[in-house]
């Protein structure tokens, strides 16, 4: 259901998130430790920052770091830059030049309560709540071993 573009961009705030202690990261040990190539993920948090959710220090000793508390920060927030349907850049995915509530095509009122409650779950959920539940709740964890 994702791009690929916005899944890029929710592992690097994922990773952001789970390193609040760090400072700014650069852009190229994000890539790394992510596994988004180093050139797309640059222009991906380009586009994070101008849309208010990070902020970047240039230089040697630059990189990007959260502007709010993983806590505060929307999965929309983080979507919405790369996901058309979201920000209503194109409001038919159907391909149709005119749709809207008042002239809708034979799609839009079944598309429109699944990109709504789509919305309602990107609206509710944070940065934290996947990156929690993605990493144990912020913690390492170790494996059992069976004993023999």
């Amino acid at each position: 259901m994702l791009t690929r573009t916005s899944e890029y961009a929710l592992r690097a705030m994922i990773h952001l998130s789970q390193n609040p202690n760090e400072g700014f990261i650069p852009g190229g040990r994000i890539a790394a430790q992510t596994g988004v190539p180093r050139k797309y993920l640059s222009k991906i948090l380009g586009d994070l920052v101008r849309a208010g959710v990070l902020e970047a220090a240039p230089g040697r000793s630059g990189g990007f770091r959260m502007t709010r508390s993983p806590k505060k920060v929307r999965l929309f927030e983080v979507l919405a830059p790369f996901e058309p349907v979201l920000a209503n850049r194109r409001p038919c995915p159907f391909g149709n030049e005119t749709c809207s509530d008042e002239d809708p095509c034979a799609g839009h009122d079944r598309w429109k309560r699944v990109r709504d409650a789509y919305r309602r779950f990107l609206d509710k959920t944070s940065v934290y709540d996947v990156a929690a539940k993605h990493n144990g709740g912020h913690k390492t964890k170790t494996s059992k071993r069976k004993k023999r």
